[in-house]
This record gives structure tokens, C-alpha cells and sequence, in this order.
């Protein structure tokens, strides 16, 4: 199949509304193969309403009238491109186009044009006021109880400072500076960034590694793995009993290492499978909703892979795959 046809079908039907043919990538834009929709109602192929689908087979014109609709796909949603043909009689042709598969991996346009401007200009005055928590933290007469607004406040903004920077890596398009370093200093690097937060809940990272032996260095990008790691340590850490390790698995990958999380408190529910890699689509993020996309998005373009997945048990299990 040619490789821009992967995300698109075409499909005709008659007045009866029924499929009459289908060619192209029936599962991956439909769900089903074609021999299973051939004769189905349009409503049904496409996942709609019977009311949307006449609408579809009226608004048809002979230049195509293009039409975006939700389709109910599984217990979640995929967004459809349709471009509804009239024909000579009363048939209808559309080309139909899954622009939730074509997207799936890329930010959105709104936040890849103004994430760097948005992130630049609330650092700007999120900067001013952290440093007038720092200025009042020095004041030797507060109170125990202003003590604890300001702890609490500094520990807001880093929380601020942390999501700026997921924002902004998420729109961010340029290719990764990589150098050969060891994952265990990445994640050792990555917990220094939210060692306060663990300190908080006296939570230790512990690593096991699989095998023994001189583990190999793999490419990276320190700089832009750091806070999206150091992030899905915040998360894993926060389902966490206080005083608890968080163990980290390091397994070697033919040139790579493989590092697998595993998070007891929480587990993928079916109905999030869809969207679990979408900005604010899984409840996994606890609170950080950009995290899961942003780390998949980087360890992408790192030539690694990142799954978060069910382990047969309450919980998910977090895989990170770093090429060599």
C-alpha cells in the first residue's frame, strides 16, 4: 500500500445510505476491515450518528464538501476527515482521512507556535515573584504558619517551573543535541531536580541492574531528558507510601538499556488507552498532565520508545527504551 494511503479510505454508498465499496487502510482509519463493512450502514462504518450521516450524504457536492466529524471508536473518540463527493444519480463517494492516527506523535499547531513565547513571558513574572518568596523566606520574625505558606509557595512555583518547561519541550521541534552518557546518571541527574519533593515524602531511588556488568552509554540529550524524567519520578514517587524506594530497573537492549518503573498506586483504565499519550488524556500525569506526552515525545526523538502499560495487577508499569 502506498505509505500516504495508511491513514485514509475511500468509500461509496446510494441513497439507502448502505456501503456499496471501500478501499484503502479500512482498520487503521475504521477500525474494521472492509469485508466487515461493505453493506453496513454509513453511520455504522463511520462511527456516527444515523442523523450525521444523512447530513454527510445531503452537504455532498461534486467539488467535495469537506466535513469533521467525531467518531465513537472503542470508548473513545478518533476525529475523521471527510470529503463528501456527488455523483452523477443519486450515489455519493468520500474520501476519509483518521486525523487522530496522521497526528498521533505531534503537538498540537496552536502549541508548537506559541509555546516558547507563552513559556518565555510567564517565566518572566513567575521569576519576580519567586524571588520575593525567597526575600520573605529570609525574614527572621515570620511565624510557623507563614513559614509554612512560603513552603508552600515555593513549592508551587517549582511546580510552575516544571510545566513551563513541559510546555515549551512539547512544542518544540528541533532535534536533540545527544552525546554517549550512562542512563543511571540520567535518572540519578534527574532526581536532583526534584530532590526536595522526594525529600519531602522520604522517598529513595534504588536501582537494579539486570545482569551485572558494565552497563553500556546510550545517546542523549541531557539537558532535554532531565526534567521529563525527573517528572515521571515526581509522579511514581507521589503514589508512593512515605519512607518507600522507588526502583528503577535497568536491563540491557541489544546496543541500548531498557529502564522499567513500576507505579503500584496506579493503573491504565481501558478508557484511557486512546488518549494516554495526549496532552491532559490520562490521570496517570497526577496533576502534570503534559508529562506523559512530552516523554514520549522526547525519548522519540531520542530513537527510544516509552510505554506506560498494566502489569496484570493494580499499577502500571513505565518502559523506557534508550538506543545506544
Amino acid at each position: 500500500m502506498d505509505p500516504l494511503l495508511l491513514d485514509s479510505v475511500t468509500l461509496s454508498w446510494g441513497p439507502d445510505l448502505l456501503v456499496a465499496s471501500l478501499a484503502g487502510a479500512a482498520e487503521r482509519v475504521l477500525g474494521r476491515p472492509a469485508d466487515e463493512l461493505v453493506g453496513r450502514p454509513l453511520s455504522e462504518t463511520l462511527g456516527v450518528s444515523a442523523g450525521t450521516a444523512r447530513d454527510l450524504h445531503e452537504h455532498a457536492t461534486p467539488g467535495g464538501a469537506v466535513e469533521h466529524l467525531a467518531s465513537a471508536r472503542d470508548g473513545h473518540t478518533v476525529c475523521l476527515r471527510v470529503t463528501a463527493l456527488l455523483l452523477e444519480g443519486e450515489g455519493r463517494a468520500a474520501s476519509v482521512v483518521n486525523l487522530t492516527a496522521l497526528l498521533d506523535g505531534a503537538p498540537p499547531l496552536q502549541i508548537s507556535k506559541l509555546a516558547s513565547s507563552l513559556s518565555h513571558e510567564i517565566r518572566n513574572p513567575l521569576s519576580s515573584v519567586k524571588m520575593a518568596v525567597q526575600t520573605l523566606a529570609r525574614n527572621p520574625d515570620l511565624s510557623d504558619r507563614d513559614r509554612r505558606r512560603l513552603t508552600i509557595a515555593n513549592r508551587e512555583i517549582r511546580t510552575m517551573e516544571r510545566m513551563l518547561w513541559l510546555l515549551s519541550e512539547y512544542g518544540r521541534d528541533t532535534p536533540p543535541a545527544t552525546e554517549l552518557t550512562s542512563v543511571r546518571a540520567l535518572f540519578q541527574e534527574a532526581a536532583g531536580m526534584v530532590e526536595e519533593e522526594l525529600s519531602e515524602r522520604r522517598v529513595q531511588l534504588e536501582f537494579h541492574e539486570e545482569g551485572g556488568g558494565e552497563f553500556p552509554k546510550v545517546k542523549a540529550d541531557p539537558g532535554r531528558l532531565r526534567p521529563v524524567l525527573s517528572q515521571l519520578l515526581l509522579n511514581v514517587a507521589q503514589g508512593l507510601a512515605p519512607g518507600s524506594h522507588l526502583w528503577i530497573k535497568l536491563v540491557r537492549s541489544g546496543k541500548g538499556v531498557r529502564a522499567v518503573l513500576a507505579d503500584p498506586s496506579s493503573a491504565v483504565l481501558s478508557e484511557e488507552r486512546g488518549t494516554l499519550y495526549e496532552p491532559f488524556g490520562s490521570r496517570l500525569a497526577r496533576g502534570a498532565g503534559l508529562s506523559l506526552a512530552v516523554l514520549r515525545r522526547v525519548m522519540n526523538g531520542h530513537g527510544g520508545q516509552f510505554e506506560a502499560e498494566g502489569d496484570g495487577n493494580p499499577g502500571t508499569l513505565y518502559t523506557l527504551t534508550f538506543a545506544g
